[in-house]
C-alpha cells in the first residue's frame, strides 16, 4: 500500500512537472519569408454581360400576338419577323375599306355606262377582268416573297411575280385611260373623287394590318423574348431584345476605395459559374462617371469590351471578373494574411531572433493571394501567419517556417 501512494505521488509531480514546463515553452508560431517575385497585381470583381450593339423590339399596335417566328438565343434576319399579331378592329376596318371601293367602283362604272353602253361595257369588262387578276398577282408575289425570305423561293420567282403586277398595273392604267376619253369628266368627277378617298382609307388600313408583323431592325440574335403565343400586346410593350454578341460589354463593379488602380487598357478575364473552365479575355473600355450603391457597396460601372466569337457567353449573365491592374518585377512580397492594420497603419509581426518585433510597413500592389511590400522589410526577413494565440510585440515564440512561402 506505501508503495502504491509514492507511485501516485510521483505520477502527481510528473503532470505537475510537465504543466510548469509547457508554460514556460514559448508558442510556437508560424512564419513566412519575405520573398522577391514577379508580381502579377490583379483585382476581382463581378459584374454583367450586355451587348455592344442592340435594339429592343417593341409592338407598333396593339393586339393578341397569334404566332412568335423567333426563339431565345436563335439568330434573325434584318427585317425578319419576330411574332405576328392579330386584330379583329383592323380586319373590321379592312373589310369596311372594301365595301366602301366596291360601292364607289360601282357607282362610277354605272356613270360611265350610261354614257356609251357598248364601249364602256367592254372597257368595264376588261378592267375588272386585269384588277381580279392584278389582285391575284399581288398575292402570289406577297407568297413568294415570304417564301423567299425562308429560302423556299428563288429571286427569279419573285422576279417573275413583280413583272407580271408591273404589266398588270400597266393594262389598267391604259383602259382607265381609254375610258376617260369616252366620259364626260365633269360628270363623273365626284364620282371618282369618293373612289379615290375609299381607295386611300384602303390602303391606310392594310397598312395598318401590316404594322402586326413585327420584324427585327437588325440581324443579330433574339435575347429576352418576352412574348408567346397568346400574349396580348399594347402599343409600345416589348417583344424582345435583338443584339450582336461577336463581341459584349460587361459592367463591372468597382468598390470605390479600388477605382484609382484602373486605367483604361488594362487586360480583364471574365469567367462564368454556367460555363466552369471557360474563360473570355477583353480589356477596360471606359471609367465609371460617378459613385453609386449596390447592396451594401459603393461602386463605380467600369465597362469592359469582350470577344465572344462562340456566342457562349449571353447578355444578362452574372459573371466574375478580374482585371490585371499591374505587373511589378522583382517585388518584395508577403502573404497578404500576415499583414495587420491598427490606428498608425500596416504593420506585421517580425521574427528578430526568438522574439516578436512590432514592424510598420508600406504596401503597394497586391495579387489574389500577396501583396507588396514597398518599405519596412528585407529579403528573406520572417513575418507571422496569423496563430490562436495572441501575439504582441516582444512575445517569445518558436518559429515555424513555411516551406511553401
Amino acid at each position: 500500500m506505501k508503495k502504491l501512494v509514492i507511485l501516485l505521488l510521483l505520477a502527481v509531480a510528473a503532470v505537475i512537472g510537465w504543466g510548469i514546463l509547457r508554460k514556460n515553452t514559448p508558442p510556437s508560431v508560424a512564419f513566412a519569408r519575405v520573398k522577391r517575385e514577379t508580381l502579377v497585381s490583379t483585382l476581382p470583381t463581378n459584374g454583367k454581360v450586355e451587348p455592344l450593339q442592340w435594339q429592343a423590339v417593341r409592338a407598333q399596335a396593339s393586339g393578341l400576338v397569334s404566332r412568335v417566328d423567333v426563339v431565345e438565343g436563335g439568330p434573325v434576319a434584318n427585317g425578319g419577323v419576330m411574332a405576328a399579331m392579330t386584330d379583329p378592329a383592323i380586319q373590321s376596318d379592312i373589310d369596311t375599306a372594301q365595301a366602301k371601293v366596291a360601292e364607289a367602283e360601282a357607282n362610277v362604272a354605272s356613270l360611265e355606262a350610261g354614257m356609251r353602253p357598248a364601249e364602256l361595257t367592254e372597257i368595264d369588262n376588261g378592267l375588272a377582268r386585269a384588277n381580279l387578276e392584278l389582285k391575284e398577282a399581288e398575292r402570289e408575289q406577297g407568297q413568294l416573297q415570304r417564301l423567299a425570305e425562308k429560302q423556299a423561293a428563288t429571286t427569279m420567282d419573285v422576279t417573275a411575280a413583280t413583272d407580271k403586277v408591273d404589266q398588270l398595273k400597266v393594262q389598267i392604267a391604259g383602259l382607265e385611260k381609254r375610258r376617260r376619253t369616252v366620259t364626260p369628266q365633269t360628270d363623273i368627277a365626284p364620282a371618282r373623287a369618293r373612289l379615290q378617298d375609299a381607295r386611300v382609307a384602303l390602303k391606310l388600313a392594310q397598312e395598318r394590318a401590316a404594322l402586326s408583323e413585327i420584324r427585327a431592325p437588325l440581324a443579330g440574335v433574339v435575347y429576352g423574348l418576352a412574348v408567346r403565343a397568346g400574349t396580348y400586346l399594347n402599343r409600345g410593350d416589348l417583344v424582345g431584345n435583338v443584339g450582336l454578341l461577336d463581341r459584349l460589354r460587361v459592367r463591372v463593379y468597382i468598390d470605390e476605395p479600388e477605382l484609382g488602380r484602373v486605367a483604361l487598357g488594362q487586360p480583364v478575364t471574365i469567367t462564368w459559374q454556367a460555363l466552369p473552365g471557360k474563360e473570355w479575355a477583353g480589356t477596360v473600355e471606359k471609367k465609371p462617371s460617378a459613385i453609386e450603391p449596390l447592396g451594401s457597396r459603393q461602386v463605380g460601372q467600369v465597362l469592359c469590351n469582350i470577344a465572344n466569337p462562340e456566342h457562349l457567353l449571353i447578355p444578362g449573365a452574372n459573371v466574375d471578373a478580374t482585371i490585371r491592374t499591374a505587373v511589378v518585377d522583382n517585388a518584395l512580397t508577403i502573404p497578404k494574411e500576415t499583414l495587420r492594420h491598427d490606428a498608425a497603419g500596416d504593420y506585421v509581426f517580425l521574427l528578430n531572433g526568438e522574439t516578436l518585433e512590432q514592424r510598420q510597413v508600406k504596401t503597394g500592389n497586391s495579387s489574389v493571394t500577396r501583396i507588396q511590400i514597398v518599405t519596412g522589410l528585407a529579403e528573406n526577413d520572417a513575418v507571422a501567419m496569423p496563430s490562436d494565440e495572441a501575439l504582441k510585440a516582444g512575445m517569445k515564440v518558436t518559429a515555424a517556417m513555411e516551406s511553401h512561402s
